[in-house]
């Protein structure tokens, strides 16, 4: 059971790894896991339990490493030059600076004017559905384009980046899935690609800066000079490829979730004001960042669990939102649920995540745009989740469906 987290396959069909993640509940908040090629780590699933290790975040550290990867992977990639360095990694006092930076762009108020592009998306989206006529793999025709749209939007990227980012967005977070992974298999490429291609964009918006989220980046300042050079690239892949794939992953699993429980698809149609509560459910449901590890500062305890200075933490994310003693029925797909905003798929804390607003206000849009129209939605096929320790969704969402 325990290899729920590191082993990358249990992840191709995703229910069936969140059965299994509720049954764990049953044995234990906390659990070592030794596994091979990976440093051993305690795996919290405990809602409760990992909300106060996000909160107390001056005796459980992000550095030196933030995401769950084999020892090989990650000394491959400090070999080559190619190790990000994010929001994700940093602890305070840098993480505070940092996060500054570009922290008032994704306030709800300053995302007001994405409203325009978000409707434009809708009626494409819409558009594709008509053309498609009746059936689609909702996951690649229409979940994995809408919010990769409004990255390159945001980031000031031309349309002809699309395919770029997109390829190099599934291969960072599916090196592991046999769909995405790359196939020369070295684990420092991809990230050495979207350094390339990012150095270049800070080079010209050095020269020549705009009105963009890429132009605050290569013109900011931390302490009063420009962000080193590696600093500034993990900052766009973080936003590039996070505020992507995330977001898409949340997409696909709510569209699944209507398409298998069409009770809460007639509710949330002749109740649309539910959508909100919907959205929080959905989020929950999917979890898209499937984990985060944190280094122990201090000899402390978790769940009564000893730990040592030290060691590695892995926080399960879909695990504490799928937390029986938090969420009554958690596998059940309920959009009135009264306490779905409770889950912590964003983090909470000073790493709560900074593009949260976006990924909603996206959601809303779409599903608001959607949901009216389907007069049916069923499954068409058999659904693949991306096989992925950190980030992932499906990756194959076949749907027939008609539109009103």
């Amino acid at each position: 059971m325990t290899d729920l987290f590191t082993n990358t396959r249990r992840w191709a069909d995703a229910a069936a790894w969140r059965r299994d993640v509720v049954t764990l509940h049953a044995e234990g908040p906390v659990h070592r896991i030794e596994a091979d090629g990976f440093d051993p780590f305690w795996a919290v699933i405990d809602h409760a339990l990992v909300f106060d290790i996000e909160r107390r975040h001056a005796e459980f550290a992000n550095a030196p490493e933030a995401v769950l990867s084999k020892r090989s992977r990650i000394e491959a990639k400090k070999a080559r030059g190619a190790e990000v360095r994010s929001l994700i990694s940093m602890d305070s006092p840098d993480h505070r600076k940092y996060r500054r930076l570009t922290a008032d762009w994704f306030k709800p108020s300053s995302l007001q004017g994405m409203g325009s592009r978000l409707d434009e998306l809708n009626a494409d989206a819409l558009a594709k559905l008509e053309q498609l006529d009746g059936r689609c793999d909702f996951a690649t025709d229409i979940a994995l384009d809408y919010p990769l749209q409004v990255i390159l939007r945001l980031l000031g990227l031309p349309q002809t980046d699309f395919g770029q980012m997109l390829k190099l967005t599934q291969e960072m977070f599916g090196a592991a899935d046999p769909d995405h992974q790359r196939r020369d298999v070295d684990p420092a490429a991809t990230v050495l690609d979207f350094m390339a291609y990012f150095r270049n964009l800070v080079a010209d918006r050095r020269a020549n800066p705009r009105d963009d989220l890429a132009s605050v980046i290569a013109n900011g300042l931390i302490d009063g000079e420009p962000l080193p050079d590696r600093e500034a690239m993990s900052y766009y892949i973080l936003i590039a490829t996070a505020g992507h794939d995330t977001t898409s992953a949340a997409i696909a699993v709510g569209l699944q979730q209507l398409a298998e429980n069409p009770d809460q698809l007639a509710l949330l149609q002749a109740r649309p004001h539910l959508l909100p509560n919907a959205v929080e459910e959905m989020i929950r449901i999917a979890s898209p960042t499937r984990s985060f590890m944190r280094t122990a500062l201090v000899d402390t305890h978790i769940g009564g669990q000893p730990i040592a200075a030290g060691d590695w933490i892995l926080l399960s994310y879909p695990g504490a939102n799928h937390d029986p003693s938090v969420f009554t029925d958690p596998l059940r797909f309920d959009i009135e649920r009264p306490n779905a905003d409770r889950h912590l798929a964003f983090g909470f804390g000073i790493h709560h995540c900074l593009g949260a607003p976006l990924t909603r206000m996206e959601l809303h849009s779409l599903f608001g745009a959607l949901v009216p129209r389907l007069a049916s939605l069923e499954l068409d096929g058999e659904v693949r989740t991306s096989e992925s320790v950190f980030v992932g969704g499906p990756k194959a969402l076949p749907i027939r469906y008609m539109l009103r």
